[in-house]
């Protein structure tokens, strides 16, 4: 009776066993959809819906985006400056409060991002979502603003227009456009002068009607669109 009780004992161990590997097993489908998934957040604004989508290829980015999103920081921010045929940037926190003609953008921050350029896969076509930054001179390591980011909408290029960026970038950040990329910026638009320069994590999937709309408000002298633009709420959405 001892033997067979202990033989027993063992079968009921192992099909525990069995079942451990099993409820592992199915769960890694679902870790590696988790793991794959391409976050997108919502902006309401006071001119229409953006809907953008992270990559993946730059965690730290998408990571933090995600973060002040979920914390509410977004809420109430003003797109602060915006410039015709070229980009509207937001993300300034003092924004969300200014007064008339206060001059934004420069607002202290608790850090500060490790650039994660993955030029020539990700750059500056139109729609592309990517982070400021101080300038070269006092961040030569190219780390993004906190919180502060960008929207490309920029201009369609002719091969006469991109034969002389080209020329240009050969002097400036040494970036070579591929045939792929040149297309791009003459069928889409976009910024190519921004290219390896500023990271780029994510971009627009809906509402460059209104990314358009915004880039063509009247601003002053500093950029800042004179009637209030306005994200009224961030919210991750999938």
């Amino acid at each position: 009776m001892k033997f067979l009780m202990e033989t027993h004992t063992n079968r009921f161990d192992m099909k525990k066993i069995f079942l451990a590997i099993l409820l592992l097993v199915a769960q890694l489908p679902l870790v590696a959809q988790e793991d794959t998934l391409r976050h997108e957040v919502l902006l309401e604004t006071t001119k229409g819906n953006i809907l953008l989508a992270l990559y993946n290829e730059t965690p730290k980015h998408r990571d933090n985006f995600l973060k002040l999103t979920r914390e509410g920081f977004y809420d109430g921010v003003l797109f602060h400056r915006v410039i015709q045929n070229f980009m509207i940037q937001s993300g300034d926190s003092a924004s969300r409060h200014a007064q008339p003609g206060q001059l934004l953008g420069d607002s202290k921050e608790n850090y500060q991002i490790p650039a994660e350029i993955l030029y020539p896969k990700l750059f500056h076509k139109r729609g592309a979502l990517a982070a400021a930054r101080e300038g070269n001179d006092v961040n030569p390591q190219r780390e993004s603003s906190m919180s502060q980011f960008y929207i490309v909408y920029g201009r369609r290029y002719t091969d006469e227009m991109l034969d002389k960026m080209q020329a240009r970038l050969d002097t400036t950040s040494h970036v070579v456009m591929s045939p792929e990329i040149r297309d791009a910026y003459k069928k889409y638009g976009g910024t190519p002068h921004l290219d390896n320069e500023y990271t780029v994590f994510g971009e627009v999937l809906e509402g460059m009607d209104v990314v358009r709309e915004i880039q063509w408000v009247d601003t002053d002298k500093n950029d800042r669109p004179k009637e209030d633009v306005r994200i009224l709420k961030a919210t991750v959405v999938k």
